[in-house]
């Protein structure tokens, strides 16, 4: 009898991995991620650069500006819901006792709104998430032009690229001293008996990327980053919002910050020289 072995053909052919679909899965990051850009800290002897770090975002507060140097968040699907706005403006209970704290009406008759930082349409996950974007520590004189017009249509596109399978993390605040609140006003330094300052520009920058994880390490120097300066001006919707994009080289000259600190340094370079040249709707 002969026996006949038959041997099944070896596959070399290697196998493709499966799809992890947890790594598409929008999620809530780190609000600080890319870096402190004053390196803030939690130390009440530091008025002027006090880190507050909170479930929503983070912010460096200045007690002799009454506003934020900066805040900080990350922005996914996962933030986003169907919470209604709480409008529920107030003091923030987690500043020192020792610090200026402005009140829901210390913005009251100057002419400028109280402009969220950190919006609040970037937070209806919850009603917690919601209500915590109106603490006063959030909030920025902008002259209602900017704030409800230029302002509201660069955070509306922000909100969109998420809606189009992106994450983002986000960093804004204000420089300089003056504002322009209407046509009718003239050149505003501060409101509140001198107790909050009055930005000329407010600034924000954006870095934008595909829903994914080890978001540091997927950042490279092709990753778009849209940095703008917009003046507190009544004015400032005469352009687009798109017209005041600048790099964050330029920030960081005219803020004395350091952003992104936690990207490599090479790419780090590449990205914070570039003026973003992208769609704006």
């Amino acid at each position: 009898m002969v026996l006949i072995i038959v041997s099944a053909c070896e596959d070399k052919t290697p196998p493709v991995p499966p799809v992890n679909v947890q790594d598409t899965i929008p999620t809530r990051d780190d609000n600080m991620a890319l870096g402190n850009p004053s390196n803030a800290a939690t130390d009440p002897s530091s008025p002027s650069n006090y880190l507050m770090v909170k479930p929503q975002f983070v912010l460096s507060y200045n007690s002799s500006k009454g506003e934020a140097n900066w805040a900080s968040w990350h922005l996914s699907r996962a933030w986003k819901g169907t919470a209604a706005r709480q409008d529920d403006f107030r003091k923030d209970p987690e500043l020192p006792s020792n610090f200026f704290s402005p009140s829901s009406t210390s913005y009251s008759g100057s002419g400028y709104d109280r402009g969220h930082l950190c919006p609040s349409d970037d937070r209806d996950g919850s009603i917690a998430d919601n209500s915590a974007t109106f603490v006063m520590t959030n909030m920025i004189p902008q002259a209602p032009n900017l704030n409800r017009i230029s302002w509201l249509a660069l955070e509306d596109y922000g909100r969109k690229l998420v809606t189009q399978g992106n994450e983002m993390y986000i960093v804004a605040g204000g420089y300089g001293t003056g504002g322009v609140a209407s046509s009718t006003s003239s050149l505003v330094n501060s409101i509140n008996n001198g107790q909050i300052e009055v930005p000329a520009y407010t600034w924000k920058i954006l870095v934008v990327l595909p829903v994914g994880k080890n978001d540091i390490s997927r950042i490279t120097a092709d990753t778009r980053v849209i940095a703008v300066a917009m003046p507190n001006r009544f004015d400032v919707n005469d352009l687009s919002w798109g017209n005041y994009r600048v790099s964050v080289d330029a920030l960081e000259q005219s803020t004395g910050l350091d952003f992104l600190s936690e990207v490599p340094v090479g790419i780090q370079a590449a990205i914070e020289s570039k003026v973003d040249t992208g769609p704006t709707n």
